[in-house]
């Protein structure tokens, strides 16, 4: 194991991968606020130049567009940075149907570049991985040390955890056979302002619907439930963990622990813009492809991260709705 950490004790140089995304973008504006060096590569295919747009001209900040398989790129930024948060990957469930291929070819190998680049540098490395490992697991809440249970090969509905896994296993083997600092964080349904609605997620497609008064579409019979957690609180957790040497070589749960029906969520969106939309329940075959598999409740176990670093989520879901609204209302007008 290497004895001494890169990372310095005040002040840090730091890349974002997938800077320009949504969570990115939110943890680029925190870091900068915090007085770090930031570095953000993003290609752009579902991250937003606008995200960041505010913080094109901050001294602090470098945009890079392309993509961190450019070995060439990725060589010149972790020789300036001491810190590697990697974002970057192909998300959302509309896009791990439709395109499993280019899911588990941009998580798996995007990952390997990064540690690869990393391991040259002797970068600490944050890898975001998600709730979705947990695949068909039943004993709530999850914990990190659960075992897992997925899908059979044959539904792409699984490829993205799995991938998320091989990603998390790939860091792991970096830190235990190269001595790299290396974690990994499992998002559960991160939401707030910027957050595309093209790939599945949930509340932004609500708002927009609602604000439209078109119909708001609920896949499956809308019981399911979900644990929401503020993106603003998210990046406050990503943040303490990157520059704490206990979180090296282990992983963290990182969610809220408010948990809604996907339906009482719809109605919810709906009294809160006002809106005239009708609540409509499209089967997960109509809706993403025949066999689709949901899983009724996805709720963290937190209490590795509150214990290392002294954090839970703050935020409540009704202030985080109106916040996602506010946005997209500045943004139809």
């Amino acid at each position: 194991m290497s004895e001494i950490s890169k990372v310095p004790p005040e002040n840090h140089t730091i890349l974002i991968t997938g800077g320009a995304g949504f969570i990115g973008s939110h943890l680029a504006d925190l870091l900068i606020r915090h007085g770090h060096r930031v570095y953000a590569v993003d290609d752009l295919s579902t991250g937003k130049q606008s995200n960041i747009q505010h913080l094109i001209k901050n001294p602090g900040f470098s945009f890079i567009r392309a993509d961190i398989m450019d070995e060439i790129v990725m060589d010149r930024l972790c020789s300036e940075v001491d810190i590697i948060i990697h974002l970057a990957a192909a998300v959302g469930v509309q896009l791990i149907v439709n395109n499993p291929v280019h899911t588990i070819e941009t998580n798996i190998k995007g990952t390997e570049a990064v540690l690869k680049s990393a391991l040259k540098y002797n970068c600490r490395v944050l890898i975001a991985s998600t709730s979705e490992v947990y695949g068909k697991g039943y004993k709530l809440p999850f914990n990190e040390k659960d075992d897992v249970l997925l899908g059979c090969t044959d539904k792409n509905r699984w490829a993205y955890a799995a991938s998320k896994m091989v990603d998390e296993f790939l860091g792991m083997a970096y830190f235990n056979e190269y001595g790299l600092e290396v974690f990994s964080t499992r998002f559960f349904n991160t939401v707030g302002p910027r957050q595309t609605g093209r790939y599945g997620m949930v509340i932004p497609r609500f708002v927009r619907q609602a604000l439209k008064n078109q119909p708001i579409t609920v896949y499956g019979d809308g019981q399911q439930q979900r644990c929401f957690c503020d993106v603003r609180d998210v990046v406050k957790a990503v943040e303490l963990l990157a520059l704490n040497d206990g979180a090296v070589g282990k992983v963290f749960n990182i969610g809220g622990d408010e948990e809604i029906s996907i339906i009482d969520l719809a109605e919810k969106v709906k009294t809160l813009t006002n809106s005239r939309s009708e609540i409509v329940k499209i089967p997960y075959d109509q809706a993403y492809a025949p066999g689709f598999e949901d899983m009724l409740r996805r709720v963290p176990d937190i209490g590795r991260v509150n214990q290392l670093i002294g954090w839970k989520s703050g935020i409540s879901l009704e202030e985080t709705l109106r916040s996602v609204i506010e946005f997209e209302s500045r943004k139809s007008h």
